[in-house]
């Protein structure tokens, strides 16, 4: 799973090491071997379900219920251990969306390890093996729509796509434009810093941490996946009751492109889901 996870990472890691060197093409020996950790507590407790569109309530019911059944028929369990035990991921395809066919459309985005992310040209990951599951369930043709993260929910409000799948916790202001399901994974948020910072080596609770964090000011800047709950928790949330920060918040695309700005010395610190922060760490730094 690790060599997995890494090979997924390295086109993004490729751009982001380019970026960090110097235009006169010289190199820092010790740059290329900075590495990252996780700081092992919990900022969050949050549950991830699934979005789906709020005009197809059988589809709905049939979610639940096909979640109610991986969970008791230990299922969900075997996919979990698959991705957070070193077993091998099964890939998953995708049809190409034709609206003569009877077919599930799912909304992601395969940038969030190890809940979906691309290996070579398929899908891979918890979330698009359970989409591949319920598909056949439901007796579908399985179609995967790879998108933007903040673009998921929308496009499933707005009928271009039947059920959002994608790590979402659940959320006031995304029951706007979908129908969360039962939830399936219980989840958190996490702080990444370089190996070699010290600040929060002490800290064994997520009340200390957040006393830390809200000390800091503007110059101290945090990246996190642009519209995730990390995004959610660095800029505030009365959705989601986080205060906020005084830091500069740095969006990206991804998490992996965030931590590698993060070693590349562009930010400070990284704040993103607990599973994806823990992939994502040691995935880049064996890369190192």
């Amino acid at each position: 799973m690790k060599k997995l996870l890494a090979a997924a990472l390295c086109a993004v890691l490729a751009v982001g090491v380019l970026a960090g060197c110097g235009s006169n093409g010289s190199s820092d020996e010790g740059d290329s071997k900075k590495t990252a950790k996780v700081i092992d507590v919990d900022l969050t407790s949050e549950e991830y379900a699934f979005g789906v569109d709020k005009t197809q309530p059988e589809l709905l019911e049939q979610v639940n219920t096909f979640i109610n059944k991986i969970k008791e028929d230990g299922t969900l369990d075997e996919i979990c251990d698959k991705y957070f035990g070193g077993g091998e991921p099964t890939p998953v395809e995708s049809a190409a969306l034709d609206e003569s066919k009877d077919q599930l459309v799912v909304a992601t985005n395969a940038a969030f390890e190890p809940f979906e992310y691309m290996q070579g040209d398929s899908y891979v990951g918890i979330d698009m093996e359970i989409a591949a599951l319920l598909a056949d369930e439901l007796g579908k043709e399985l179609v995967i729509q790879n998108m933007d993260f903040d673009a998921v929910c929308l496009s499933v409000g707005q009928q271009k796509c039947d059920i959002a799948m994608a790590g979402l916790t659940v959320s006031e202001e995304r029951k706007e434009y979908v129908t969360f399901s039962d939830t399936y994974y219980q989840a958190s948020q996490r702080l990444i810093v370089p190996s070699d910072n010290t600040d929060f080596d002490d800290m064994t609770d997520a009340d200390s941490i957040a006393a830390a964090l809200a000390e800091l000011d503007s110059s101290v800047k945090i990246g996190c996946q642009q519209g995730t709950t990390g995004n959610s928790y660095i800029e505030g949330s009365e959705d989601l009751g986080f205060p906020g920060l005084e830091v500069t918040c740095q969006s990206y695309k991804s998490g992996s492109l965030a931590v590698q700005d993060m070693l590349n010395g562009n930010i400070d610190f990284v704040i993103i889901d607990a599973a994806p922060a823990a992939a994502i760490t040691e995935a880049i730094n064996e890369m190192q």
